[in-house]
């Protein structure tokens, strides 16, 4: 038994859960591998910290950045969480690899328990805390431009929800500097996430974390959905919002209604841990099925939560890239309605092994294989808006054709696990890791890095290099090829998922394939992050300031590039489904307003970061028992939400001769720029103005 380290202030802290000390006293490359992972974060926190205070950024951070309340700040505020999270899980996955590929009939260089540390993180941050925040920072960005609003319905709920989602993705990053994480994989089943067989903190910094992510998602549904129901401009009638927003309006729904269960699970799960409860132990009454229903209540909507909004994302860049109305608007929105609904309907299929009645499995068979109808739709109806369309093959473009083959062949791996027996037999094999990821990768990954390059000159006024997003993307695809189709080999042939240690040496040979596709994959990373760095070198080369680089359809791109903090100088009205698109078409487009009135804005706040901060101590201290602290904390997050209360001063107002200036000015700049055809959309001769042309409806 380690003793702790000044238990009253330190809780149950010890210097053991240093990774350093345990370097130190077990120099075994697992070891040195935890050290060095802990110690990036500390040298990148401290050196993050020097560079601002030597840029003197730091007032311009609070001021800008964190205490922004504008949807738009933090929309981009949400991506870069995401990639920070992307790349410490990429890495991750890469050493998981690698070990596999490693320890064919030998131990490998991670040891039993970091590997599960490894797999548990990589799941808990790729779903948790990369995928949710990105793709709720680009409906944050995107849909009230899209809907003619000026912000979000409560854009102070949209700081916390940011706050409370990056104290979330910050206390997985301080798991890896201090103690360790949980090994019961992102799903965190108890009885062994509960306190007799995982005693450690490790589960305790997965249930604190994927709580305040959860509370963050849940209100972060709200504000969406009131937003798309209350804000959207004159004529913005439902059958005439862009398919993004219906997507984003059912992802909504779906965060109020599956996040709960995730919280009451987790919630409950501490309360075992915590207090010794037994709703999910082995005796005493409790039943570890009622946190399998409770998660998967969420767990498989929540693959619905990650999926929609990039089917948005498809539906925008099919239809500007082949210069063609979207085919099928009507069948595209029933389609994504359906998902939601049947979302709710298939979680059992995750127990088709668990021993239920054989008539409830072919229930929920029948009903996972009834959810691929209206994808299939969805499938069926890009290929249409495409065809004999002037199609353009940009970086978006390229992701959405790569998504709709590979999801396709995940697509059919999904019908082959929705048969209970079939899925007897593969179901705890690297068959099921495929298919996971041959779904979410191209469903979601390839669908917000196409958002992310489509919408990325509207956010900062320049376009992104297209040669380095053509190597990022090419790296994508090819390493997602290698690194998974293998694995359904692999697991058809029984490999066992979360394997630490490989006994068969036939595996060898397609685990090496696999552990280069994973290096591949890490290589796109790398160059997505040289592309911003080039492009931010060149930005001047390719400023679009006039906010229109891709002859776009909807409202967005009718304002400048980046837009001013109220969106729209005037509030648009709207009589069609493309109706910027119609707007150039008919010469309505560009004009100056016939009157400019003041426009009311929220002011900045510290009260997001204040409840953020609070949140993320609170759970720190609940983590190590520090029970002075957690109680501070706890008093910090009540006197912020009763302070924010007494606030009356929370607007202010930007003058009409401000507003008219601003918009005036961009006009003129337009009036400058020179419209290029459609083909030279890419190069640094477009400042913003794609050629409008008549035809192509």
């Amino acid at each position: 038994m380690i003793e702790p380290v000044l238990p009253v202030l330190l809780g149950r802290f010890a210097w053991h859960d240093l990774p350093f000390v345990r370097a130190w006293e077990d120099p075994s490359v697992s070891e040195i591998i935890g050290a060095g992972a802990g110690a990036l974060v500390i040298v990148g926190a401290i050196g993050l910290a020097v560079l601002l205070t030597v840029l003197g950024r730091w007032r311009w951070l609070w001021r800008e950045w964190l205490t922004s309340v504008d949807h738009k700040k933090i929309g981009i505020m949400y991506v870069v969480i995401a990639f920070v999270m992307l790349s410490r899980a990429l890495i991750e996955a890469v050493l998981m690899r690698l070990q596999q590929a490693s320890a064919v009939q030998a131990p490998g260089f991670v040891t039993p328990e970091h590997f599960a540390q490894l797999f548990s993180t990589h799941g808990s941050i790729m779903i948790f805390f990369m995928a949710m925040p990105f793709l709720t920072g680009v409906i944050n960005y995107v849909m009230p431009l899209q809907i003619g609003a000026r912000d979000v319905a409560f854009p102070l709920l949209n700081s916390v929800s940011l706050c409370l989602t990056g104290g979330a993705a910050g206390l997985m990053m301080v798991s890896l500097a201090i103690g360790q994480f949980s090994t019961g994989g992102w799903t965190g089943y108890p009885p062994y996430t509960g306190l007799a067989f995982s005693p450690d903190v490790g589960p305790d910094y997965w249930i604190w974390a994927v709580t305040l992510g959860s509370i963050g998602s849940t209100l972060t549904g709200l504000n969406f959905a009131v937003t798309l129901y209350k804000l959207r401009c004159p004529g913005m009638t439902l059958m005439r919002m862009p398919l993004f927003c219906w997507t984003a309006l059912c992802t909504s729904i779906l965060m109020i209604f599956a996040m709960p269960p995730l919280t009451v699970a987790t919630a409950l799960l501490a309360l075992d841990r915590y207090l010794g409860f037994h709703f999910f132990t082995n005796d005493l009454g409790g039943n570890m099925m009622n946190y399998a229903n409770l998660f998967w209540l969420f767990g498989h909507p929540e693959v619905y939560i990650l999926i929609l909004p990039a089917f948005g994302v498809y539906s925008e860049v099919v239809s500007t890239f082949s210069t063609k109305e979207l085919y099928g608007y009507t069948s595209l929105v029933i389609a994504t309605m359906a998902i939601a609904v049947l979302s709710f309907t298939v979680w059992v299929h995750h127990f088709f092994t668990m021993g239920q009645d054989a008539n409830l499995n072919a229930a929920f068979g029948i009903a996972t294989m009834t959810i691929g109808v209206p994808t299939g739709v969805k499938i069926y109806d890009w290929i249409w808006t495409m065809f004999r369309g002037e199609v353009r093959f940009t970086v978006p473009m390229l992701y959405s054709l790569a998504f709709m083959m590979t999801f396709v062949l995940g697509g059919f791996t999904g019908i082959i696990l929705a048969v209970p027996p079939l899925d007897y037999v593969v179901h705890n094999t690297l068959f099921l890791v495929a298919h996971f990821h041959n779904m979410l990768i191209p469903g979601l990954l390839y669908g917000m890095l196409a958002a992310y390059h489509y919408w990325f000159p509207k956010a900062f006024g320049f376009r992104l290099d297209e040669r380095w997003g053509r190597r990022a993307f090419g790296c994508w695809v090819l390493g997602f090829y290698l690194a998974f189709m293998p694995l359904y080999v692999l697991g058809a042939a029984g490999m066992t998922r979360r394997a630490q240690a490989v006994s068969d040496p036939a595996f060898r040979p397609l685990l090496y394939v696999a552990g280069v596709g994973a290096l591949i994959l890490l290589a796109a990373l790398v160059s997505l992050f040289v592309q911003l760095r080039v492009s931010i070198r060149d930005r001047a080369a390719n400023r679009v300031a006039a906010g229109d680089p891709w002859d776009g359809r909807s409202l967005e791109w009718s304002i400048a590039a980046p837009p001013p903090e109220y969106n729209f100088a005037v509030l648009p009205h709207v009589a069609s489904r493309d109706p910027f698109y119609d707007a150039k078409r008919d010469g309505r487009a560009y004009r100056e307003a016939a009157r400019y009135e003041a426009i009311e804005v929220p002011r900045n706040s510290a009260a997001g970061p204040a409840l953020g901060i609070g949140g993320t101590v609170l759970a720190f201290g609940l983590v190590w028992h520090i029970w002075w602290l957690a109680l501070s904390a706890g008093a910090i997050v009540v006197a912020t939400v009763i302070l924010r209360s007494f606030a009356r001063d929370t607007t202010r107002i930007v003058p009409a001769a401000d507003v008219a200036a601003i918009d005036r000015a961009w006009l003129a700049q337009v009036r400058a720029t020179t419209p290029v055809p459609r083909q030279a959309e890419t190069i640094p001769l477009n400042g913003g103005l794609a050629l409008m042309v008549s035809h192509g409806r």
